[in-house]
């Protein structure tokens, strides 16, 4: 009986990290991204990574340089007209995001917009919040 008690305690616990490492993968914008270093960003797009958690798009500017912005989840995009086909390759777009906190090509934005003047929302409501702040302080 005690063996199967052991057995329990040390499969339960197992468990628990397992579950407890799947939590802790995902993270905060404040803990990746830095709401005090904005950045415009504007070019084509190399790829769309339609992914969960968070989508990714990946835009090279006229240096060369490849930035990944991150978006918010499919299921976010849909809600908002997305689809998986929504930015094919070669399409320009200007983002304004938020930097990686560790100085990495990545962004967090809450929205894109094209040469024409058009806008989409990339479905990410932390990044959106964040954005709609900033707009505040500044105006």
């Amino acid at each position: 009986m005690k063996r199967l008690t052991t057995f329990s305690a040390i499969t339960a616990a197992a468990i628990g990290l397992a579950g407890g490492s799947a939590a802790l993968a995902h993270h905060s914008f404040a803990a990746e991204f830095d709401r005090n270093k904005p950045i415009k960003l504007e070019g084509s797009v190399v790829k769309f990574e339609w992914v969960n958690p968070h989508s990714w798009i990946h835009i090279k500017l006229p240096n060369g340089q490849v930035w990944r912005v991150e978006g918010g989840a499919p299921s976010a995009l849909l809600r908002r007209g997305w689809n998986r086909n929504s930015l094919p390759a070669g399409t320009k777009i200007i983002v304004q995001a938020f930097q990686a906190r560790d100085g990495d090509t990545r962004a967090s934005a809450a929205e894109i917009s094209f040469p024409d003047g058009r806008e989409l929302s990339l479905g990410n409501p932390t990044t959106e919040a964040v954005a709609a702040a900033a707009k505040r302080a500044e105006g």
